[in-house]
């Protein structure tokens, strides 16, 4: 038998797991919203989760080369005889010493900061590696959750046209056999509804190339419900500051990061023009009879050929700075006259998404209203009302298709720099 405090227990650990469970099942009946699904794109990224462990191994190697070097131990045996009668026999010569020491290379502290100050600026380039890869996912997956949401819509359109196209077969068939139209318009009539039948499976593959483009960035596979679209008439930008905002975009701010460690390259290559000077201090222990002896001394490289060797590495670290700064400032101007470029795409689309809205599918939808009520009153064909329908159809799809390109546009410009919550 169990006891009474076991049984409490199972009980409560039944409860808890009953309502984990019904909350799972609400988390995954809810509608996956954009930010959702970007959230969950960040999280289950590789990329970004690399660049976290480059930024760690950075910096852990920024505090090790601001350390002295570790000492040398140093053990070994002096002057030992290698002939005659005293033949590799240690303590009988007055000559012979045991040897033990140790040396230490004393790097300037200015030189020991530099290369700390190198890996540092490896450890921002990690940084600012991971605030690209964060945009690039958030953009990414933005345009794939706006892609499956406008593809849906124009698959729900074409089903209903499909829909109310039998509708009205089925009406003129009828009327067919009540001796009303001829039998032309109704195969007329029927050939329209294959071709708006095909039009809809052409809709439905593109929905579920979507669904798997998500899938790819959310790990979510079951074609979840989503959300509302985002608003896209606004964006972060400020055209008069362009430039200076263009300055944070991550891959310009990726070669800025990329600039400083040229500059932290430099900085060591002039302060290995000053050479290091290492200390040594060792015991030599003689045979019975003869003093023991302490040694010490320095030691310090002789930069003989320094114009050959020393300089022209430091000629070639500026050299590299130069070119990461021509190419920063390349890239700057490069995404300057792109971004300009999508701003103006953007907003011509969403003038054209306002046409559209206010003139052009209240004008198709009138012209199918017409027809229908024209073919319902006997004094037009079904193979006009379809038609129009037809018409209006397409006048539907390429006004999703607007308003899905030009919420590519949106998502491509909104997500120029990354939202770093969560940052290491």
């Amino acid at each position: 038998m169990f006891s009474p405090i076991f049984v409490r227990a199972a009980s409560v650990a039944a409860l808890c797991m009953a309502a984990a469970f019904d909350a799972d099942a609400v988390a995954s009946a809810a509608p996956l919203t954009l930010p959702q699904a970007q959230q969950l794109a960040v999280q289950r990224s590789q990329l970004i989760g690399a660049q976290d462990h480059a930024l760690t191994a950075a910096r852990e190697q920024a505090v090790a080369a601001g350390q002295l070097p570790d000492p040398v131990f140093k053990a070994g045996v002096d002057n030992l005889p290698v002939s005659g009668s005293e033949r590799l026999r240690i303590g009988d010569d007055f000559m012979t010493m045991r040897r033990i020491g140790v040396s230490q290379e004393l790097v300037r502290a200015d030189k020991r900061h530099s290369r700390a100050q190198r890996f540092e600026r490896e450890a921002d380039i990690a940084r600012a590696s991971r605030h690209l890869a964060q945009a690039s996912v958030q953009r990414d997956t933005a345009q794939a959750w706006l892609a499956l949401y406008y593809q849906r819509q124009m698959a729900a359109l074409a089903e209903r046209m499909v829909a109310q196209a039998r509708d009205e077969i089925q009406a003129a068939e009828a009327a067919y056999r009540g001796g009303r139209v001829a039998r032309s318009e109704v195969l007329a009539a029927q050939a329209s509804l294959l071709a708006l039948e095909d039009s809809a499976s052409e809709a439905e593959r593109r929905v579920q190339t979507a669904q798997i483009g998500l899938a790819r960035w959310t790990g979510v596979a079951d074609a979840p419900e989503l959300g509302e679209p985002p608003a896209i008439g606004k964006l972060p930008l400020d055209l008069v500051h362009l430039d200076t905002q263009l300055g944070h975009h991550p891959q310009v701010a990726l070669l800025a990061r990329q600039t400083e460690l040229a500059q932290a390259d430099a900085r060591q290559a002039e302060a290995d023009l000053h050479p290091d000077w290492t200390v040594e201090l060792s015991y030599q222990q003689r045979g019975n009879g003869y003093s023991n002896m302490v040694s010490f001394g320095v030691s310090v490289p002789l930069q003989w050929d320094r114009p050959q060797r020393q300089d022209r590495v430091l000629a070639a670290r500026r050299a590299q700075v130069e070119q990461a700064q021509a190419e920063q400032d390349e890239a700057l101007r490069m995404h300057l006259a792109e971004t300009r470029g999508m701003l103006a795409e953007w907003q011509n689309g969403l003038a054209r998404l306002t046409r559209y809205e206010q003139a052009i599918q209240p004008l198709a939808a009138e012209r199918s209203a017409a027809a229908l009520a024209a073919w319902r009153g006997g004094k037009g064909a079904l193979a006009e009302v379809l038609a129009a329908w037809r018409g209006e159809l397409e006048t539907q799809q390429q006004y999703l298709q607007l308003r899905l390109e030009t919420s590519r546009l949106w998502a491509e410009l909104n997500y120029l720099q990354a939202e770093t919550a969560g940052e290491p």
